[in-house]
């Protein structure tokens, strides 16, 4: 663990020194009972004192319910004290991937987002809950009891911690092992998640390729991976955790010989030796424990480093701390020699320039890769260009509020995400607040109120994992509601007919004329009937904009826009 992970603690140091407090009384309690046992035997057994053994007696059942009470007290506390930090944790690396770009989850297995953001954090969670409170108790009890054996007799003492030395070596050689097994370990699990997340989210295309004895293998596979790095592990934990607590039995042993070999000298009492051996065997647990406890220490710290990778993820977007509020928008977009690349140096945008007048639509078309739909990320601030400039009213984005600019901005993607809700809350997504008269207007602009109106139950069908109820039309239009739901400034409409007929892709074109109108709308499209129906096209190729007009002035002479949508120009005469 490093400093970061300990700021989490900060916030909670008043309770958990609580527990610490409580810890260190049970802890002297629980200390007191071995040496209870040497007046038991000096006095009330070899002395033949009842009285002396009926309050020894005593004294042991009410250290040990008050020791009892104590442990439930301290643990309950501790267990929901070390919940709240780790869901604080957890809640930190959940707003980290919300400010993380589309390039993070482009590279980025969502198998291996979910191990880190739940089993990795859940281990965490399970040592600190069961582990850290535990070494806490131990470290005080092996402490106490060193400190009672010594002041018995140093001698014995010497004799019975002899091994310890070698344990620690051992426990030290063995945690560098078993850190590289645990961080294969969770790699192998990761695996199997990411497996499973990819094939059943493609379950149709699996039956539809007749793969599922491929994928049923290479799902063997993979267990067998894991079950490999797991055997690994257990072989390492088990040297880890039995050869330091073997080393320390024999050291017992040797104590028990002495021992017994100085009472029959007379050079130690029986009780005295009795009280001895019973707060070795209290060390001896602890001891054990202690290095049992460090294996899981060594997992939660493979699972922290796992999670700091995360965390350490650079954001690209990062809203300035003197940015501009934009309470209102006019609505005019603007970019100025915009050029980005990806992380391998290829060039999606060069040199990229046009203006999106507010009350006009303005086609952005192309082929595929061209750096359409960047545009799109970049007008929504989800990027930032390597060089040049997004406007918004004469405003750079960089210098807005990222709450104002997406608020007035809005995105409709080429394949739109639902959740699993009813109809009625996937539109109301944008504005929890908006009437059912509002949800239903947004429906009828995006031409499926009728549909809807004839599922069983209305805007209260539910529309499955990622919308996977509904088609792939449907759910475009159910986005599209959305986005007339939250009455932008400036709407974005990256493919939104791409699943559509004829018919519905008129009803759409309508809609966001109607709802758009006085606005801006960036359309980015492959489809001829989107394209002509704009008020401007913006032709990119190789990244570039290589031209620009009305698509009726486009569409007459020669170039990438005719030849994208295979527009026949009547010959000339003579020709």
């Amino acid at each position: 663990m490093d400093r970061r992970a300990f700021a989490y603690l900060v916030p909670y140091w008043r309770r958990l020194v609580l527990v610490l407090l409580i810890s260190l009384i049970s802890t002297a309690t629980t200390l007191a009972i071995p040496y209870l046992s040497k007046d038991l035997i000096d006095t009330a057994l070899i002395g033949r004192d009842l009285d002396a053994l009926r309050r020894m007696v005593g004294w042991f059942i009410a250290l040990g319910l008050f020791g009892f009470l104590l442990n439930v007290v301290s643990g309950l506390r501790y267990t929901r004290v070390s919940a709240e930090i780790l869901f604080d944790m957890r809640l930190s690396v959940y707003e980290h991937l919300q400010r993380l770009s589309p390039r993070f989850f482009a590279r980025t297995r969502l198998g291996d987002i979910v191990s880190r953001l739940n089993n990795d954090i859940s281990e965490i969670q399970r040592v600190a809950a069961e582990a850290a409170l535990a070494w806490v108790g131990n470290v005080l009890f092996l402490a106490g009891s060193l400190v009672m054996m010594v002041w018995l007799d140093w001698r014995l003492s010497l004799v019975a911690l002899a091994p310890m030395p070698l344990s620690l070596l051992a426990l030290g050689f063995y945690r560098r092992r078993l850190e590289g097994r645990v961080a294969e370990l969770r790699q192998r699990s990761a695996d199997i998640g990411s497996f499973l997340i990819e094939t059943l989210q493609a379950m149709s295309m699996v039956v539809a390729a007749n793969a599922q004895g491929r994928e049923r293998a290479r799902f063997r596979g993979l267990n067998g991976r894991f079950i490999d790095a797991l055997m690994k592990m257990q072989r390492v934990t088990y040297f880890a955790g039995g050869l330091p607590g073997t080393l320390l039995s024999i050291g017992s042993s040797i104590a028990f010989f002495y021992g017994g070999w100085r009472v029959i000298d007379g050079t130690l009492t029986l009780g005295t030796l009795g009280a001895f051996l019973a707060y070795q065997m209290r060390v001896f647990a602890p001891a054990q424990a202690l290095m049992g406890l460090y294996a899981s220490l060594a997992t939660a710290r493979v699972s922290w480093a796992r999670v700091r990778e995360i965390l350490d993820a650079p954001v690209d977007v990062i809203e300035s701390p003197d940015a501009t509020a934009l309470p209102s928008v006019r609505g005019d977009i603007v970019c100025e020699s915009v050029t980005l690349t990806t992380e391998r140096d290829l060039r999606v945008l060069d040199a990229v320039s046009f203006v999106a007048r507010r009350g006009t639509t303005v086609a952005l078309v192309g082929g595929s890769g061209v750096g359409k739909s960047t545009i799109a990320y970049l007008v929504t601030r989800m990027l930032d260009p390597d060089s040049g400039v997004v406007r918004l009213d004469g405003h750079d984005l960089r210098t807005l509020k990222l709450d104002d600019l997406r608020r007035h901005v809005v995105l409709v993607e080429q394949e739109p995400t639902l959740l699993h809700a009813t109809v009625a809350e996937n539109i109301r997504y944008v504005r929890p607040e908006a009437s059912d008269a509002e949800v239903r207007r947004a429906a009828e602009a995006a031409g499926i109120a009728r549909f809807v109106d004839a599922l069983p139950h209305g805007y209260q069908t539910l529309v499955g994992e990622r919308g996977l109820a509904v088609s792939a039309g449907e759910r475009q239009r159910i986005a599209l509601a959305r986005a007339f739901l939250a009455d932008p400034a400036v709407l974005v409409l990256d493919e939104p007919t791409a699943a559509l007929d004829a018919l519905a892709q008129r009803q759409v074109i309508d809609g966001y004329q109607a709802v758009m109108r006085g606005r801006t709308t960036i359309l980015i499209t492959h489809r001829r009937e989107l394209a002509m129906a704009a008020d401007y096209v913006v032709v990119l190729d190789g990244a570039r904009v290589v031209d620009e007009g009305r698509p009726h002035e486009l569409a007459a002479r020669p170039g990438v826009f005719a030849t994208l949508f295979e527009i026949d120009r009547p010959s000339s005469v003579g020709a």
